[in-house]
């Protein structure tokens, strides 16, 4: 139980102040444990990133999934692709995944974001080859960095959300379309 209270105070804090933020003494005050404590469940502020990815990185995934599998028709799976990660945006565990994703995260971490992500491209790929597109694996990567420029235009909050959404799912789709 003091595992998950120090991730979702991580988490918290990741959101609420980018990595700067994340540091044991906070981590200790946020769940009321001594900061000798904290040092008992994680070595360092890294192995709580590894974490973090480990728990949160499987449910992002799973909820873009699950969306995807009531879409019907590959064009449809390619849209609720992008729309879920970008209805995701405003939740504290995609806060805290962008966070870490912007650290300075020691090799072990940035390897289990790639994997994740890769994961997540992954998802896409059957999807995009249904389309008839040519080359499938480069066009699920091309729609993953549309989707991650979108999640930072619309954390900018230049545009509203659902602005940045539909241009981000319009231009995939036609994309994916060839």
């Amino acid at each position: 139980m003091q595992r998950a209270a120090l991730l979702d105070a991580a988490r918290s804090l990741l959101s609420e102040g980018g990595t700067e933020a994340l540091t044991f003494p906070a981590l200790a005050e946020r769940t009321g444990l001594a900061r000798s404590s904290v040092y008992e469940y994680f070595r360092s502020r890294a192995a709580v990133v590894e974490e973090l990815c480990e728990v949160d990185f499987p449910v992002w995934a799973a909820e873009v999934e699950a969306a995807m599998a009531v879409a019907e028709g590959p064009e449809a799976k390619v849209e609720a692709y992008v729309r879920r990660q970008l209805a995701l945006v405003g939740d504290r565990r995609h806060r805290a995944v962008v966070a870490i994703s912007a650290s300075e995260l020691d090799a072990g971490a940035r390897e289990k974001i790639r994997a994740a992500h890769g994961g997540l491209v992954a998802m896409i790929v059957e999807a995009v080859a249904e389309t008839g597109h040519a080359e499938p694996r480069l066009a699920a990567m091309l729609v993953q960095g549309v989707v991650d420029a979108a999640v930072r235009r619309i954390e900018l909050g230049v545009e509203e959300a659902s602005v940045v959404t539909e241009a981000a799912v319009a231009m995939v789709v036609r994309g994916v379309r060839g």
